[in-house]
């Protein structure tokens, strides 16, 4: 028999969104994957790397299944359920977890590091990510691009403004890096199809991506959920568009 609403809702309302770990969405969304292969990649440059810093780790889940690491490995994180989980499974591994406030400066010296990597950065301070590289070394990212999820996004907060959509633009992204002094070596995009098979998929997405529709609660927005429901339930799963972006730039 299919969930009801109310199950539905109550089962999504409970379920903890610590760390960056999507696997509860298992069966219930899906979202197609960027063709270039970030965790591979960042393995590959781990491998080569003898000092490097993983900033926004979240749980720590992307730099522990990367590969080994360098000899010395530091990830940073600021929120302190993701810093407990990730402190859990990047310590057996030889990685330091720092708090950071995800504020300038980054608690390390200049020059500091050989590779700076972070997936999906909330944000991007391109001056102190210059400043703590070695000469020859690299910052590679994968970031969210512009109007990420924004079917999903402007079905609860209505139609954004045109600031709000272009925000996070990759070529903004290489623009800013080149200010700080980095060269870009390696810039790609892509748009993919992301699929939400029921309403507690929503918000759970909702709940643990909190900057995609902020001020989204479930008492809040109960009737466009409940909709949201309806439709799914009549017409299949509901389609979204997610963003993403490589970027990779190097320190002369």
């Amino acid at each position: 028999m299919t969930p009801t609403f109310d199950k539905l809702v109550a089962e999504a309302e409970s379920v903890s969104v610590e760390g960056w770990d999507f696997s509860w969405l298992d069966g219930r969304a899906s979202e197609q994957r960027p063709s270039w292969g970030y965790q591979r990649m960042l393995g590959e440059r781990l491998a080569r790397a003898s000092a490097a810093l993983d900033i926004q780790t979240g749980g720590g889940e992307v730099l522990a299944g990367a590969g080994p690491l360098p000899p010395l490995m530091v990830a940073t994180e600021s929120w302190p359920p993701n810093v407990a989980k990730a402190t859990r499974l990047l310590h057996p591994l030889g990685a330091a977890v720092v708090v950071d406030p995800d504020e300038p400066p980054l608690p390390f010296g200049d020059e500091a590091f050989d590779l700076v990597s972070s997936r999906h950065p909330v944000t991007i301070w391109w001056s102190e990510i210059a400043r703590v590289l070695r000469p020859g070394g690299t910052y590679f990212s994968q970031q969210v691009g512009p109007s990420s999820v924004f079917e999903l996004v402007e079905y609860f907060l209505g139609p954004q403004p045109e600031e709000v959509r272009r925000a996070r633009h990759p070529d903004d992204a290489a623009r800013d890096a080149e200010a700080a002094g980095l060269e870009v070596v390696d810039l790609r995009a892509e748009r993919l199809r992301t699929e939400f098979g029921d309403i507690g998929a929503v918000i759970y997405f909702l709940r643990k991506v909190i900057w995609m529709a902020p001020g989204f609660t479930v008492a809040r927005h109960k009737d466009r959920l409940r909709e949201l429901h309806d439709k799914i339930e009549n017409e299949g799963p509901f389609v979204a568009h997610t963003a993403r972006f490589l970027i990779e730039a190097r320190k002369s």
